[in-house]
């Protein structure tokens, strides 16, 4: 398998810089069982620049969050004309944001839970209990483009509002307010580019008292994840045609991993969001679900490597 020099991007800016820098050593290390000539590369520390001085041919992209997961590495190694895994520069960018990415699903018909979209700017003037008129109680209050759970709050009471749309201003200038849907969650990987998408086993998250935070993804083993996942089986592939048609809408590629909450009264799975950079970390989801697919984490790594690509490849004389 001749794939060249492959850098592995971890670690960067973003609040998920933690995170970042566990997924990355894992497929780091993968990449280099399997036998690929790879190397971990940080932003923080270097120029993306460097890419090309060092002769690298292609780019495992293991950042999240900002600066990684949002289009601006993609850009940037679209110009340098580095192949690189995962969805493009503009599905990157649109799939970062949760408000655009509704926007995308609710123009398309696709399900997802009613929201109001709060500015920083304005929210002295927000008034709280017309929130609660439109989205009800309980709501969730997040920064519209973080990931990891960060910033996210569940109000369960009027008097919870301000603190929450505060908390997740520190994290962005847009804040997502939305209705929580209460009953199971689920998260189901997809994997391939248009036509060839296709969803993986569907993982049932079961979280020390339904809340699953950044401290009970990455950090404890009490949280459950069940694969497969004890939902009945029409409603398994119900979901994994959901999300793939949710991926598909977005123009994602390689992979990606969607989360999705099924209401426990109607039955009716709602698109949360999507990550485009999911973690590989030993606690991470899209390895767990592929693994039950039978693809081991080598595996899976090496896949989405071969896949690499640019949205639009440059000649060679101005890439170079």
């Amino acid at each position: 398998m001749n794939l060249g020099k492959v850098a592995v991007l971890l670690g960067g800016l973003s609040a998920e810089r933690e995170v970042s820098l566990m997924s990355g050593q894992g497929v780091l290390k993968a990449l280099q069982t399997s036998g690929v000539d790879a190397q971990a590369f940080d932003p923080a520390e270097q120029d993306l620049s460097a890419l090309k001085a060092q002769g690298v041919q292609r780019c495992f992209i293991a950042l999240h969050g900002r600066y990684g997961e949002d289009g601006a590495v993609q850009g940037a190694l679209e110009l340098l004309g580095i192949p690189y895994t995962g969805s493009g520069v503009m599905a990157s960018s649109i799939a970062m944001d949760k408000v655009m990415t509704k926007r995308v699903w609710v123009a398309e018909g696709l399900p997802t839970p009613a929201h109001v979209l709060v500015h920083r700017a304005d929210m002295e003037g927000v008034d709280v209990n017309d929130l609660v008129a439109q989205l009800g109680l309980p709501m969730i209050v997040k920064p519209a483009r973080e990931g990891s759970s960060i910033g996210v709050t569940r109000v369960d009471r009027v008097d919870q509002l301000k603190p929450a749309l505060q908390e997740a201003a520190r994290c962005d200038a847009d804040i997502l307010c939305e209705q929580c849907i209460v009953g199971d969650e689920v998260t189901c990987p997809v994997l391939g580019h248009g036509d060839a998408a296709h969803a993986l086993p569907v993982i049932r998250i079961v979280a020390p008292d339904g809340n699953y935070d950044y401290q009970n993804k990455y950090f404890t083993d009490d949280t459950q994840y069940l694969v497969p996942c004890g939902l009945p089986e029409g409603e398994e592939l119900a979901i994994q045609a959901l999300v793939v048609k949710a991926y598909q809408v977005l123009g994602c590629r390689g992979w990606g991993r969607i989360d999705v909450m099924i209401d426990g009264r109607t039955r009716q799975p709602y698109l949360l969001e999507i990550n485009t950079s999911p973690g590989m970390t030993g606690h991470s989801l899209v390895p767990m679900s592929a693994r039950a697919a039978g693809i081991s984490y080598e595996q899976l790594c090496l896949q989405l490597l071969q896949a690499a690509q640019l949205d639009n490849a440059l000649p060679q004389e101005l890439a170079s």
